[in-house]
């Protein structure tokens, strides 16, 4: 009878023993049983697992490899199985969270604590980062996502839109000038994003008509809080979504300049989930949250 998980398990617990004889014993198998049933997998497998001696075993890198990624699918296993049977007592288990930085500290991180203290049995993974990141490979529940919609095959609720302008710090202007039409970017430092578009021009209305405008420079990060904190430190003008400097424009740290050359356009908000996630508790609870407790400032 073919016991593939079975022996998947005998492994684990050889590379956790570190001995055939430990892991038989706590098995309640015999060690040649063990060194059977590890053959078996190496071979359904076609690499070897574990370096055998005289005296002790090791994993081999493939060995070591194919442990750790055991682990994870177990742990997701385990963790898939408990919030079924719990599923009748409300949201709980593991919740991962993925966006951008910028989203993340100025939207999420104020109100997660109300979220948890709402559902105590639900535990938060929240990661930042402005990486495109994939939910599978990830294992992330919920992503954010910040403009065009790219992967078809996941569901998407939208949380708002965000109007894009262009700011600078009181400070900076004051040193350098306020631009007053597009073409006067040319004698300003403009703050660039280095992994979004390798066009370096920005968009303007101009006389009725939307035009690209070359934008000079000698800063470019690789994310949109990076961008932000630079032009709040005076280093020059940034072009960002309102929902990211809002706070900044209303307390002062940022103006907003070139406003009616503004060429309108805009950034859609969204929170994006695998289809089949959705019936599960924590997902439906964090997504219903998220409507009734965030404003995003479009």
């Amino acid at each position: 009878m073919d016991n593939r998980f079975g022996d998947v398990e005998n492994f684990l617990m050889v590379a956790d023993a570190g001995s055939f004889a430990a892991a038989a014993k706590a098995l309640r198998l015999t060690p040649s049983a063990v060194s059977r049933s590890i053959t078996r997998l190496e071979q359904r497998l076609g690499v070897v697992l574990v370096r055998r001696t005289t005296r002790s075993l090791a994993l081999t890198r493939e060995g070591q490899a194919y442990h750790d990624r055991m682990i994870a699918i177990l742990g997701d296993m385990y963790e898939a199985e408990n919030s079924l049977r719990t599923e009748g007592q409300g949201p709980r288990g593991l919740l991962r969270i993925n966006a951008s930085p910028s989203f993340g500290m100025e939207y999420l991180i104020p109100i997660l604590p109300q979220f948890g203290v709402r559902y105590p049995a639900v535990t938060v993974d929240l990661t930042l980062t402005d990486a495109v990141v994939d939910l599978v490979e990830e294992r992330a529940d919920i992503a954010i996502r910040i403009g065009p919609l790219r992967d078809t095959s996941l569901r998407a609720k939208k949380l708002g839109h965000s109007r894009m302008l262009l700011v600078a710090s009181p400070d900076y202007l004051a040193r350098r000038g306020t631009p007053m039409t597009p073409d006067d970017l040319e004698a300003h430092d403009c703050l660039r994003f280095s992994f979004r578009r390798s066009v370096d021009s920005w968009p303007f209305r101009v006389k009725g008509k939307h035009v690209q405008r070359p934008v000079p420079g000698r800063f470019f990060g690789n994310s949109g809080e990076v961008v932000r904190q630079m032009a709040v430190a005076g280093a020059g003008i940034a072009r960002h979504g309102r929902f990211h400097v809002a706070r900044d424009l209303r307390e002062g740290r940022l103006v907003e300049v070139l406003a009616e050359y503004n060429a309108g356009d805009g950034e859609d908000i969204h929170a994006l989930y695998a289809a089949e996630d959705r019936a599960a508790a924590r997902v439906r609870a964090f997504l219903d949250f998220l409507d009734e407790a965030m404003v995003v400032e479009g």
